[in-house]
């Protein structure tokens, strides 16, 4: 049963990799489309994490925008 899952997995792994890089009818594979938009993701992702650490920060001053309702 064990070689019978492994060669399901890598079946499924190997067409998977053929699927991404198979070149479209533009020429241009999946791979290629996110290998082109990373660096935007890696800024949005920048953006976002320092947003959240200024929140983060600004809460954790005292009287810095967290309030304890009773």
């Amino acid at each position: 049963m064990g070689l019978l899952k492994f060669i399901a997995v890598g079946a499924a792994i190997g067409y998977g990799i053929n699927y991404i890089t198979k070149k479209g009818p533009d020429g241009r594979s999946i791979l290629d489309d996110i290998t082109d938009d990373a660096p935007e993701w890696f800024d949005k992702a920048k953006k976002f994490a320092e947003e959240k650490v200024e929140q983060v920060v600004t809460a954790s001053q005292p009287k810095g925008g967290y309030t304890e309702t009773l």
